[in-house]
């Protein structure tokens, strides 16, 4: 994908969605019992309320995505998940509500009534105001990082490599906060070079670099040109996972799946990014309500499941919920 907005992108991850395969979405049986499934800290909720905030990326989006999502509806969401806690992610509100998008997460998490606990807030690094407006948030407990989409037509090929933006991101860093690199699959070697030189910040790659399932199937099965190279992916996550200050999120892929899928279609993606990085650096990202373009959140943690269901119960465990407790320091 290049040059690909983030208005652009949901509609595109929509198109896909309504494309028939030949493959069936999961069986869920085996999640009506919560009981018997590993907790999970979903490091990627994100939650809208438009009486609250405008969104300009809505505008001309899925259906689906055009009206508030909101505590309680996520709250149905993930019913018999075993979702014990929930870490917001930014929204791309308009950039005048930024302040106001972190102040109303840190009540929702200071209220104690939802699963949120921390927060990823929205950010421009590459402006001279961003020292003074992370700053002002350094000492609240629940603001553990920013992220700015970099696949928005506003970032330029090459943006998180300017100055200005590297020196925001030492400056992360510096206050003990991460940044997600949430980048067209193509521009991951951007990535790289960024957590090269910046070693002492924490990045955190969103949705396994953007891979998009339909790229790792067969010709004949796809259906159409690749939107980006599967290989080139590959070698970027790995190269990727070779800095230590890199993890990597398992989320977001199935927000591009066809209408008919299984987990096996997702199973090459998720294991590439699970065998690069490790058991100890991958979190888990429902990325609830954008996943709903191809799957409900049930359906989503169900084919992760039987993804991963061969690995060290383990390393099942810190995937779901144990790195993320570590990484964002929650208690």
């Amino acid at each position: 994908m290049h040059r690909l907005d983030r208005r652009r992108f949901v509609q595109g991850c929509a198109a896909a969605a309504a494309v028939v395969g030949s493959v069936q979405r999961p069986e869920s049986a085996d999640a009506d019992d919560s009981s018997k499934l590993l907790p999970i800290v979903d490091t990627h909720q994100h939650l809208w309320d438009l009486e609250r905030f405008r969104l300009p990326w809505l505008e001309g989006a899925p259906e689906v995505l055009r009206r508030s999502y909101t505590p309680d509806d996520y709250r149905a969401a993930i019913e018999g998940q075993n979702v014990v806690k929930a870490v917001y992610m930014e929204v791309d509100v308009a950039p005048e509500q930024q302040v106001q998008e972190a102040r109303h997460l840190i009540e929702l998490c200071q209220s104690g009534k939802t699963p949120t606990v921390a927060a990823v807030i929205s950010g421009r690094p590459n402006s001279a105001e961003f020292k003074a407006y992370i700053t002002q948030f350094k000492k609240s407990p629940y603001i553990k990082g920013v992220r700015q989409v970099l696949h928005a037509p506003s970032a330029d090929r090459g943006l998180c490599l300017e100055p200005q933006f590297v020196k925001s991101m030492r400056l992360l860093g510096e206050l003990g906060l991460s940044f997600d690199l949430c980048m067209r699959p193509s521009e991951l070697a951007d990535g790289v070079k960024l957590a090269s030189e910046v070693p002492g910040t924490r990045f955190i790659v969103d949705h396994c670099g953007n891979a998009d399932p339909r790229a790792f199937l067969s010709d004949d099965v796809r259906g159409g040109e690749r939107s980006h190279d599967p290989d080139k992916w590959r070698r970027d996550i790995d190269a990727l996972a070779k800095r230590d200050n890199v993890i990597c999120k398992i989320s977001g892929i199935v927000a591009r799946v066809p209408k008919s899928w299984d987990a096996e279609m997702l199973a090459p993606i998720v294991n590439h990014c699970l065998d690069a990085f490790g058991p100890d650096r991958v979190v888990f990202g429902g990325d609830w309500p954008v996943c709903k373009l191809g799957a409900t959140y049930r359906e989503w943690t169900t084919a992760l499941r039987q993804i991963i269901a061969s690995r060290p119960r383990g390393d099942q465990r810190k995937l779901l919920h144990d790195n993320a407790v570590r990484l964002y320091g929650l208690s």
